[in-house]
């Protein structure tokens, strides 16, 4: 969601950063899980192929796109009245229990404390494959369960889940999912060459925040006020709500 071919999207970031600073204003604690790194890099290093880049080539270009990726948050955020704080996490962050403990006791004081809103990204430059999160819908899933969050949105370039359309009928939104199994039906193929998530990945990440008590939206994320709107409960994206949800097995 944060670039475009290796570059940056800068009015996308824009309208996301001022949301969340009005929110963080309005005394809401927000963070913000991100992407983008790994293509930010390639495309600074004149690299290309994505996906086809081998791990090492991938953890090279993932430390210098965190370094312009988050310089541009800190300027959009900064603009904006708002202080914010980079954490990088692992699979072992969360799968050991003394670094899980560790990155909760580091979150929560920004968030408490400080009114710091935290970005945080996969640490891409040193997590090989079996310690990789994968998709950043599951690293944001997972951090809401550490946080013991009240909502996750997931933004995606869609109005939400849509329901698969027959031949002759437009796709069409569905508004609240009580039924993941029913849900995952509607999913159809959508991976770019660049992608790592999409809606199944989506769904997955649904289930596990849920099933520990965070409702979730899936909401269009190229939209304005979107951000705003599930906060405050209006009818955007797709709504689970936490203790109705039957699961996918």
């Amino acid at each position: 969601m944060a670039t475009t071919s290796g570059v940056i999207n800068r009015i996308l970031l824009e309208n996301i950063a001022t949301e969340m600073s009005t929110l963080a204003k309005q005394g809401r604690e927000v963070l913000l899980v991100t992407s983008g790194a790994v293509r930010i890099g390639l495309a600074k290093m004149g690299l290309t192929g994505g996906d086809k880049a081998d791990l090492s080539t991938r953890q090279a270009a993932a430390a210098v796109g965190q370094v312009e990726l988050m310089t541009c948050y800190n300027e959009l955020f900064g603009s904006l009245g708002c202080l914010v704080g980079q954490l990088l996490l692992t699979g072992d962050d969360i799968t050991d229990r003394r670094r899980y403990l560790h990155t909760r006791n580091t979150l929560l004081p920004l968030l408490h404390r400080y009114g710091v809103i935290p970005i945080i990204n996969e640490n891409d430059s040193v997590a090989v494959e079996e310690l990789r999160f994968g998709d950043n819908d599951r690293l944001s899933a997972e951090v809401a369960k550490l946080l013991n969050a009240r909502l996750l949105i997931l933004l995606t370039s869609a109005d939400g889940l849509l329901a698969k359309a027959s031949r002759n009928s437009t796709p069409a939104r569905i508004p609240v999912v009580t039924d993941i199994a029913e849900a995952f039906r509607h999913v159809t193929p959508e991976k770019g060459e660049h992608s790592t998530g999409g809606m199944k990945a989506k769904l997955q990440a649904v289930q596990t925040a849920v099933s520990a008590g965070v409702e979730t939206v899936i909401a269009h994320g190229r939209k304005k006020d979107q951000i705003s709107s599930a906060v405050s409960g209006l009818d955007v994206g797709t709504r689970f709500p936490v203790g109705k949800i039957r699961k996918h097995s």
